[in-house]
Order: C-alpha cells, then structure tokens, then sequence
C-alpha cells in the first residue's frame, strides 16, 4: 500500500501537468478564436453587411483557423485533462477503500482490483465509443436538423448503455462482494459491489441528463431560444437580457442534478462511489469529443464553400450541419462541466483524506475568509478572459477596418485582403493574454498554503482547512459561472442561427438582414467570449485548483507516511500522544458495566466523533462483551488523575525505502525509557500493539 500511495502521487503530478496545458489550451484557444470571430462578424455583417464566410472579409481565414484551435484543440485539452484527474481521483479513493480493508484484500488482481477498476472501466469506454461512431449514420441527402441531431443521439446512447454493462459485469469480477467503506462522520460501513455499480449508473444517467438540459436551452427551435428571437424585434438591448435569463435559469435543473447524483452516489458508496461515477461518465469521452468537434468541422465545411463559391444546396446542407453543431458544441460544454464538478468532488475527498482533517469548518475565520476567496476567483478570471477577447477583438475590428479602407477592391472581389496579418493579432494576443488567468489559477493555492505557514507556522491542519475552504469555494462558484455562460451563449448563437431559415415574429416572417436579426447578432458576439472562452474554462479551473490541492496535500498532512494505531481509534499520527484527548467525551471504566450497544448509545448521547467511538468499541469481544487488557492502557481514562496527567507515551513511526521504525518514549513521573523497532510496516505495528 505504502507503495501503491507514491505511484497515485506520482500520477496526480501528471494528471496536474495534463490539467494545466489544457488551461493554456482552452484560455488562448478561446482568446484566439473569439478575437476573430467578433472581429469578423461586427465589421464584415454588421457594417460592411458581407457573409460571415465572405473570402473578402480579411478575418475570415482567422476565424476558421481558430474554430480548430479553440473548439477541437482547446475542447481535447480540456476533456483529456477531465479523463486524466477522474480516473486519478478513483484511484486514489480506491486505495483508501483498501486501507479501510486492513491494507490487504483477496482478488486476482494483486489486492488492487479497485484501484484498477477505474482503468478497466475506462479502457472498455474507448471500444464502445468506436462502435458509437460506426452507428452515426444518415440515409438521406435532404435531412434536417433533427435527423442529423437523431443520428447523434443514437451513437451516443448506444455508447452509454454498452458501458452502462461493461460497468456491470467489471464491478462484479473487479471489486470484493462486501468492501468496508469509511463514511466521514460514521465510520466504517459494510458496502457490497453493486452498490458501485449503482454509482456508475447514476454517473452515466447525469452525463446523458445534463447533455438533455442543455440541448434544451440552446438547441435550435427550443422554447428558451425562440424567446430570445422574439426579444429581438424590439433590439439588441432586449436580446441581450434574454439571454443572461435564459443563462440564468438554466443552472436550476443542471445544479439539481448534481447535488441529487453527489448525495445519492456517497449514499450508495462514499466518494469512492462518487469517483466512480465521474469515472463511468467520462468513459464515452471519445465519443463526446467526436459529438463536440463536429461543430467545428461543420463550421469550416460551411466557410470553405462560401470562399469557393460552390452551389448554393452544398452551403445550405453545411448551415443545418452547423446548426446542429451548435448544440452538440453546447451540449458536449454542459458534459465537461458535469464531469469537472464529480470530478473536483472526488479530487477533494482524496485530498481531504491525505491531509487528514476531518472536514471544513467555515466557523473557523480562516476558512470562511478562503472560502468567499475562493468563490471569487471565477468571477475574476471569467472577467480576465472577457476583457481579453475584447481587447484582442478591439485589435482585429481596427485592421480589419483598415483594409476595407486601404486596400482597392476587396468589397469588388478585384483585391486581396491581407489575411496574415489577422491571423497574427489573434495568435500573439492569445499567448500574451493567456497569462494573466493562468498566472492566477496556478499561483492562488499556492499563496493561499504561504501565508497560512506565515501567519499559523506549523499548524498545518488549519492551513489544510484554509485551502480546503478555498477550493470548495472554486468549485461552487466555477460550476454555476460555466453553465450559467455556457448556456448564455449557445442560446444567443441559435437565437442568431434562426433568422437564416426565417422565424416568425408578430405574425410575419423575418430573414437574415433585418433589424431584429442584426439586434441577434449584436447577443450573438456578446455570448461569443462566454461560450467559448470564460465559460468553458472554468472546467479547467475548477479541476485544476482541486489538483493543485491534491499535489500539496502530503505537505500539509501525514500523506503517505501516516499511520495508524489500530487500538487507539486508528487516528493518524506521525507523532502521537496518548492523552485523555484521545478518549472524547466517554468515561471508559464507565464501559466495563455496559453492553456494547449501550457503550455505542453513550457515545453518540456525548457527541464522540468516529474515531473515538471506534476505540471505545475495541474494547468488546465478538459477543459485545467487555474486555479489560493492556491494549486499553493507551486510550483509557485513568481513575487516578494524577497518573493519567504524569504518564507520557509518544510514538513515532517514520518509513523509509519500504522500511518502518517506531520509536516509543514512555515518560512516567519525570523518568523516561526508550525503546526503538524496526523491520517491515506490519511487524513493527505488531510490536507496538503488543508492548501497549
């Protein structure tokens, strides 16, 4: 075990440095694209009135390059780093449910079935997303959107539900028939194997769940969309409000959703379970990733045809392509935002686990402080990114103008744009704006764990509470910023995407050209930066904080070199006193007259935490009746005070290259004895329990 913990820490730097490109990734992707973007839509439709795809608007070239850089580079980064940090959490969770075991467990995989399950599970994922793909098929030349959409959803769920039985069968071979879970708070619990696999079923129904959500609020034809059409006959300035509503109300059903799948999965298998169930979610991932890249492809197939002026039925087939990319991109946005908040759950559980605290208490003003810190940060980084666009697009706008102005013939079609140069604002401000959000991301954590050493020293425990506040904060307010502009802004592009078919608005038709289809490009450019730039990073940043947490977790408690005095309520220790701090609020010689179940009563009538009524029950045979030995002497309140204030026993247990050694001084009216073993973990735990 002690070995398996270095390898999972080992991966956590991995799954850190696969989490931090993918920030990099997703942050300048978005400021690249959307520069081009905004830049080619607010002066080639909006003022010289050309198509977007025009080959005479100079940011046309820029606006397809950053479809790939933004959309499929950027969404591969984040759904790879999402894959990495789920499997990595339930891995880590697996090695405590281990340890929770005894360190041992009988399967044919070494003792680590559930550290491997999360691999095994992901593995099989991969196949049946091939499959999926091979399944996405369209017979006709003239479908629509919602054939196109159908044929989709079929490879999709196909995907889901053949993992939905792999899941079955991997949990049955995988894990033990009845595992010991520890339940904060509860202690340890008998949980069988199908309740982990009811756990994946719940992370596989999310997935699908927020998938639906989100497609409701942003496809094509929705009623949360045509609202926003209808908004826009009277302006920019109402379709801009109906868009932030419909961003809005749209986090209700998707946090709901959430918090039931987090409650209902610890339920059913603590936050093993809830690691699993991120675990089974992002399974499919390379079928979500195919779902979401086809928006981009179908994006640039349409702009090529523009610039090559081929027939009109090949850019027509191309919108309702686009069209339906346009919820697939939104819809595969609401998958990682629902794969990063289980994620950054389980991520906490195991970095809650290696510190050893016993959980986060916001009456403590550190943490309270950290924790309204940690709620800001998204704000600020989503407003870092926003003015980044702006800043970037400002750029584009002006040389964009000043071609149309300098250049003889671009509006004519006789003169060439300068295309390079457009591409050249959008890369160098995408790798200069990109900092300042990673700078912030990277550096908080840190701080936060440097000041607390500068103000508390070593009182390690407060300062893990502190960045624990911190990070629930991150996760909180990041989750409700990503749906909430995700949303915003596939609602404003579809709302934009209606008028090229025609909507009906008081009782007539309305086309592309119109004043309230100018008003939805206006809501469209303003939900640009929000779907594809600081919303979409906030999984990023959510999943990213929790790691960073994570590395620096061994550093606040005992990591992997904690270990545990069966005897003396299995609390953690390095360096332990066994004081009447250690006994709770029980009276032990009070235990001798009870029943077991009566001693269990006391302790929870008292308000001893799991680990102190874990002692006190040690002390029972299998009948549930008492028994007095030396094992008790550590943990048990002396009738005699004095002894009990005068008698010192530390034990110091260090590993080193697989090797234990305890040192125990006893310390018993000012005369101390010393007495030091050493060999493998197990013997020296061994001759330690006997001396006590």
């Amino acid at each position: 075990m002690e070995d398996m913990t270095v390898v999972l820490e080992t991966l956590a730097g991995f799954s850190l440095g696969a989490e931090s490109i993918a920030l990099f990734a997703r942050v300048g992707g978005g400021i690249y694209t959307k520069a081009a973007d905004v830049g080619a839509d607010l002066v080639g439709k909006v003022e010289a009135g050309i198509p977007e795809d025009d080959i005479r608007n100079p940011a046309t070239i820029a606006d397809n390059v950053g479809d790939n850089v933004g959309d499929v580079a950027g969404m591969g980064a984040d759904l790879f780093g999402s894959y990495v940090a789920t499997v990595l959490a339930a891995m880590v969770l697996g090695n405590y449910v281990i340890k929770d075991m005894g360190g041992k467990i009988e399967d044919a995989f070494g003792g680590i079935g559930p550290i491997l399950l999360p691999m095994a599970i992901a593995g099989f994922g991969i196949l049946f997303s091939i499959i999926g793909t091979m399944l996405v098929k369209i017979s006709s030349d003239d479908a629509k959107e919602a054939q196109v959409q159908k044929a989709l959803n079929i490879g999709n769920w196909v995907s889901i539900v053949l993992t939905a039985i792999a899941c079955f069968f991997l949990v049955q071979y995988m894990l033990p028939t009845t595992m010991k879970m520890e339940y904060f708070g509860e202690g340890l619990k008998d949980i069988s194997s199908i309740r982990v696999f009811y756990a994946t079923l719940i992370g596989l129904f999310v997935g699908g769940a927020i998938s639906s959500v989100t497609e409701y609020y942003t496809g094509l034809g929705t009623k949360p969309v045509l609202a926003i059409v209808q908004k826009s006959s009277t302006g920019a300035g109402t379709n801009v409000i109906a868009g932030l509503a419909t961003g809005m109300i749209s986090t209700f059903p998707t946090v709901l959703l959430f918090g039931g799948a987090i409650w209902s999965t610890y339920a059913l298998a603590g936050f093993y379970g809830v690691a699993l169930a991120a675990s089974a979610m992002m399974a499919t991932t390379a079928m979500q990733l195919a779902i979401d890249a086809f928006g981009p492809i179908s994006d640039n197939a349409g702009g090529i045809a523009e610039m090559s002026e081929l027939p009109k039925e090949v850019r027509t087939r191309t919108d309702i392509l686009d069209s339906v990319g346009n919820t697939t991109a939104a819809t595969g946005k609401g998958f990682a935002i629902a794969s990063a908040a289980l994620t950054s759950l389980a991520l906490f559980a195991a970095y809650v686990t290696f510190t050893g605290i016993d959980g986060i208490n916001i009456f403590k003003a550190p943490v309270l402080a950290m924790l309204f810190v940690g709620g800001m940060i998204p704000v600020v980084f989503s407003a870092l990114a926003m003015n980044s666009v702006g800043k970037a697009a400002m750029d584009m706008v002006y040389e964009v103008r000043r071609q149309f102005k300098e250049i003889p013939g671009i509006m004519e079609g006789t003169g060439k744009p300068e295309y390079g140069k457009c591409v050249e604002i959008s890369t160098k401000a995408a790798l200069r704006e990109m900092m300042l959000p990673g700078i912030l991301t990277i550096g908080f954590p840190i701080a936060i764990v440097l000041l607390g050493k500068l103000v508390y020293g070593d009182n390690n425990q407060l300062i893990a509470e502190m960045l624990g506040g911190y990070m629930a904060g991150v996760t909180v307010s990041g989750v409700l910023w990503a749906v909430f502009q995700n949303n915003a802004g596939g609602a404003w592009d579809n709302a934009k995407k209606s008028f090229e078919a025609g909507v009906m608005i008081n009782g007539e038709m309305t086309y592309k050209g119109s004043d309230a289809h100018k008003a939805a490009v206006t809501g469209d450019t303003v939900g640009d930066p929000f779907k594809d730039t600081s919303g979409p990073s906030m999984n990023i940043l959510i999943k990213l904080t929790c790691l960073i947490g994570l590395v620096i977790a061994p550093i606040l408690g005992a990591g992997h070199e904690e270990n545990f005095i069966p005897n003396c309520g299995s609390m953690p220790v390095k360096e332990m006193k066994c004081s009447e701090d250690m006994m709770g609020k029980c009276d032990r010689s009070k235990c001798a007259t009870m029943t077991k179940e009566e001693c269990a009563k006391m302790c929870d009538s008292l308000g001893c935490n799991a680990a102190q009524k874990e002692a006190c029950l040690s002390h029972y045979d299998a009948d549930g009746k008492f028994i007095a030995n030396k094992k008790m002497d550590c943990c048990t309140k002396k009738e005699n005070p004095t002894e009990a204030s005068t008698k010192d026993v530390r034990v110091e247990i260090t590993n080193t290259n697989g090797k234990s050694k305890a040192t125990i001084t006893t310390t018993l009216d000012d005369k101390s004895t010393t007495q030091t073993f050493e060999g493998t973990e197990a013997e020296v735990k061994a001759k330690v329990d006997a001396l006590k």
